[in-house]
């Protein structure tokens, strides 16, 4: 299977880069061809500039000004994001790819805009992979929007046809390296089993 990998974290020495290095190499040891997008080492842009949003509803002009990212999620098959959780949400560099990439003639169709339609059914596996600093308890009192991000958001630009799981470590101020160890295998086996 193609999978897309959206990575998202500054620091090449993270918990974050050992939980990428483990689920790379389940999904390798699974068979499938991934391609890893690396949003800080490939210098996105996240910033949607006022041209940019002139030709949002365009999507011939929305397409071509997000061509080489339009390909990579073309191609996908299943979609892993990765991230850490900043202030209760996704950081700005990953919302800034999600406002680019699932706008018209990229992730739906609003040649009617009161019946707006999916358009990367293709895409039959979506997994997140967050780290939280706080505990689970405070992620619901805010409801929680990566997870509804993964959860929810995404799976309708698939026609809800994709098979969806979430995986967080909440409270990473606190966890043990034991916890964090055993949230790395649990990853690594849940990506060699997609």
């Amino acid at each position: 299977m193609r999978v897309l990998y959206v990575y998202c974290h500054p620091l090449e020495g993270s918990f974050h880069a050992a939980i990428r290095h483990e689920a790379l190499g389940g999904l390798r040891q699974a068979g499938h061809a991934v391609d890893l997008l690396d949003l800080y080492a490939e210098g996105f842009d996240p910033v949607l500039s006022a041209g940019q949003r002139r030709d949002y509803h365009d999507p011939a002009k929305n397409r071509a000004n997000n061509q080489a990212h339009v390909d990579r999620l073309m191609a996908a098959e299943a979609l892993i994001v990765q991230f850490p959780t900043w202030s209760f949400g996704p950081p700005a560099m990953l919302k800034g790819w999600f406002d680019h990439l699932f706008g018209p003639g990229i992730a739906m169709d609003l040649s009617d805009p009161g019946h707006a339609k999916p358009l990367l059914t293709h895409i039959r596996h979506i997994r997140g992979i967050a780290s939280y600093g706080r505990p689970r308890w405070q992620a619901i009192g805010m409801a929680d929007p990566p997870r509804k991000i993964i959860k929810r958001y995404l799976p309708w630009f698939t026609g809800w046809r994709a098979k969806v799981r979430y995986h967080a470590i909440y409270h990473m101020n606190t966890a043990t390296l034991d916890r964090r160890c055993r949230f790395i295998t649990t990853v690594r086996r849940e990506m060699a089993r997609l």
